[in-house]
């Protein structure tokens, strides 16, 4: 799940990745062309309640592709992205739009 929260200072956007408890993970990290899709730079942090969260200051007019990297072995999509976009693995990539 996405949260957008829009800055009124400047042409940026905070955005919350949420991920479900129910996911069955013990470690999630963020992972997109916000990061270079690297798979340990965007750690998420978790919490009973909510899951796996982070939020990112991410720029105006631009649409970021995404992945959730579960327990350093397994991908997942955001089911309730903006939208998805085919990869170059035969499966696709949820994605942002701000």
């Amino acid at each position: 799940m996405l949260k957008k929260k829009y800055s009124k200072k400047d042409n940026s956007c905070d955005v919350t990745f949420i991920l479900s408890p129910g996911v069955d993970a013990k470690s999630a990290f963020l992972c997109g062309d916000f990061n270079n899709w690297d798979k340990t730079a965007t750690k998420m942090d978790f919490s009973e309640k909510e899951g796996f969260s982070v939020t990112l200051k991410l720029k105006i007019g631009t649409s970021y592709r995404f992945r959730y990297y579960l327990d350093d072995e397994r991908w997942e999509n955001d089911w309730q992205s903006d939208s998805y976009y085919p990869n170059e693995f035969g499966s696709e990539d949820s994605v942002v739009e701000l």
